[in-house]
């Protein structure tokens, strides 16, 4: 389950990176309402990959607690 949420965490956080890319091309050719669109996708993706990656970490604590492990 916790490996499930690192992995969603990480698709999250590469969706957001895509979108930032795409967002400078977009704004190194001048295409300004096309490039804060893809700025403002890339924040969206940005803030859902943060909320999963501090559910992953909350929920990788639970398991190591449940299972006798202290988390660093």
């Amino acid at each position: 389950m916790a490996h499930d949420s690192h992995q969603r965490a990480a698709e999250l956080h590469e969706q957001a990176a895509h979108a930032h890319r795409a967002a400078a091309a977009h704004h190194g050719k001048e295409e300004h309402q096309t490039g804060q669109e893809h700025s403002k996708q890339a924040m969206e993706h940005s803030v859902k990959a943060h909320q999963q990656s501090l559910e992953a970490d909350k929920q990788s604590a639970y398991f190591a607690t449940k299972h006798g492990k202290k988390k660093d």
